[in-house]
C-alpha cells in the first residue's frame, strides 16, 4: 500500500536546518456573515449595477480639471513641459507682454507657442465650469452646437476664417444665460453635490450615532433630558431658519455644511437610541459590565457594532436628502455662492430662460439619474443587512 505523505504547511518558523520557510499567502477574508451579506447585495441587481455606475460617474467627476478646463494640461515648449491646468503661468512664459495669467484661449498666445515650434494638449472640452463663450452663433443661452444650422453659424464661420459650424468649438448641451457649458458646470456641479451629500452625511451620521448612543446606553435622565432637548430642536422651523441663516452669512461650501448640520444629525439619534436601549440589557453586556469593562469600551466595541447593522441601511437615503437639500437652496438662491457650478442653479435657469429647454432637462435628468442611482444602493444595502435574508 503506497503511502503519501501531508503537504508541508508554510509557516514563518526556521526550520532546524536554519533555512526559513517563507510564510504562505495571507488575503483579506470576509467573515461568512459579511460573505453572506454581499451575496444578498449582488443578488439585487439593479442595486448592485447602480453602485458601479454610480462610483464610476464620481470618480470620473474628480478628475473634472482634466476632462472640462479653459487651460491646457500640458504644453512642451522649448524643451520645457508646463501644466497649466495645474499650475498658473504668467504669459511672459510663452514670449507675451503682460506678466498677468496667461488665457490660453486668446488666439494670440495660441500662436506665441505655436510659432516656438510647442505643442498643445487641450483636455476633451475646452470649457471650464466658469468660461465665457464670446463667440457664440446665437445669443446665449445658445443651444447645442450640434442642433445649429449653417445660417446660424455664419457670422461666427466668417468671423474666424473657419468652413462651417462643424469646427466651432462644440456645446455639446449648449450654454447657459451667461455663455458658460453646460456640460462643464454639469460635470463640475455633480461633484460638488456627492462630495456635498457624503461629507455632510459622514459628518452627520458620527454625531447622532455618538448621541444616540450615549441616550441608549445610559437611559434614565441622561435619555430624558436628550429627549426633550431633540424634540424642542425638531419643533423649530429648520427651512426658514435655513433660508435666514443662508441670507445672513456669506455662502460657502463649509457655511453650508455647517448650517445643514445644524439640523441633519438627529435623522439616525432615534435608530440608533433604539438598539442600545435594546442592547444594554443583553446577557454579554452585563457579565462585562461585572468584569469591570469600561462603559466606553462596551459602547463602542460590543454595543455599536450591532448597532451599525440597522444604520447602515440609511446612509445612501441620507445622502440622497442631503444631495436633494443642496439643490433646493441653490434653486432658491440661497446655496452656494454665485457662479458655483449646481444643478439647483442650472434647474433655476431652466425656469427663468424656459425658450432653452436644454437646461431644464439637463439638470432635471442629471438630478434624477443621480438620486435612482443612490436610492437603488440604499435598497440593496437594505436587503444585503435583512436579517431574514442573511440567517436564513
Amino acid at each position: 500500500m503506497a503511502v503519501t505523505s501531508a503537504k508541508p504547511v508554510e509557516t514563518g518558523a526556521v526550520s532546524p536546518l536554519g533555512e526559513a520557510v517563507p510564510p504562505g499567502p495571507h488575503r483579506l477574508r470576509l467573515s461568512p456573515l459579511n460573505r453572506r451579506r454581499w451575496q444578498n447585495f449582488k443578488a439585487n441587481r439593479r442595486g448592485y449595477w447602480s453602485l458601479w455606475i454610480f462610483l464610476i460617474l464620481f470618480f470620473i467627476s474628480l478628475f473634472a480639471e482634466l476632462i472640462a478646463n479653459d487651460r491646457p494640461f500640458l504644453i512642451h515648449m522649448n524643451g520645457h513641459f508646463y501644466f497649466p491646468a495645474f499650475v498658473t503661468y504668467p504669459e511672459t512664459t510663452f514670449g507675451g507682454d503682460f506678466e498677468t495669467a496667461a488665457d490660453y484661449r486668446d488666439p494670440y498666445v495660441q500662436k506665441l507657442i505655436k510659432d516656438k515650434g510647442g505643442t498643445i494638449i487641450w483636455p476633451p472640452i475646452r470649457y471650464s465650469y466658469d468660461t465665457h463663450n464670446l463667440d457664440l452663433p446665437t445669443p446665449a443661452p445658445s443651444k447645442p452646437t450640434w442642433l445649429l444650422t449653417e445660417a446660424e453659424c455664419k457670422d461666427v464661420v466668417q468671423r474666424k476664417h473657419l468652413t462651417g459650424c462643424r469646427d466651432l468649438e462644440y456645446n455639446w448641451l449648449g450654454t447657459d444665460d451667461q455663455g458658460r457649458d453646460v456640460v462643464a458646470r454639469l460635470i463640475y456641479g455633480f461633484r460638488i453635490s456627492v462630495l456635498f451629500g457624503l461629507c455632510l452625511t459622514i459628518v452627520s451620521s458620527v454625531i447622532g450615532i455618538a448621541a444616540g448612543g450615549v441616550q441608549g446606553y445610559f437611559g434614565g435622565w441622561v435619555d430624558l433630558a436628550f429627549q426633550r432637548f431633540i424634540e424642542v430642536w425638531t419643533a423649530i422651523p429648520s427651512l426658514y431658519l435655513l433660508l435666514i441663516l443662508s441670507s445672513v452669512l456669506v455662502p460657502g461650501f463649509f457655511v453650508l455644511l455647517g448650517i445643514l448640520l445644524l439640523f441633519s444629525w438627529v435623522s439616525l439619534v432615534g435608530l440608533v437610541r433604539a438598539e442600545f436601549l435594546r442592547g444594554r440589557n443583553f446577557e454579554y453586556i452585563t457579565a462585562a459590565r461585572a468584569l469591570g469593562v469600561s462603559n466606553a469600551t462596551i459602547m463602542f466595541r460590543h454595543l455599536l457594532p450591532n448597532a451599525m447593522v440597522a444604520t447602515m441601511t440609511f446612509l445612501p437615503f441620507i445622502v440622497s436628502s442631503s444631495v436633494m437639500t443642496l439643490t433646493a437652496l441653490d434653486f432658491l438662491g440661497f446655496g452656494l455662492p454665485p457662479g458655483s457650478p449646481s444643478l439647483g442653479e442650472m434647474l433655476a435657469q431652466g425656469k427663468a430662460n424656459v425658450q432653452a429647454p436644454w437646461l431644464g432637462f439637463t439638470g432635471f435628468f442629471a438630478l434624477a439619474i443621480m438620486l435612482s442611482l443612490l436610492i437603488f444602493i440604499g435598497e440593496a444595502v437594505r436587503d444585503a443587512f435583512d436579517p431574514r435574508k442573511t440567517f436564513r
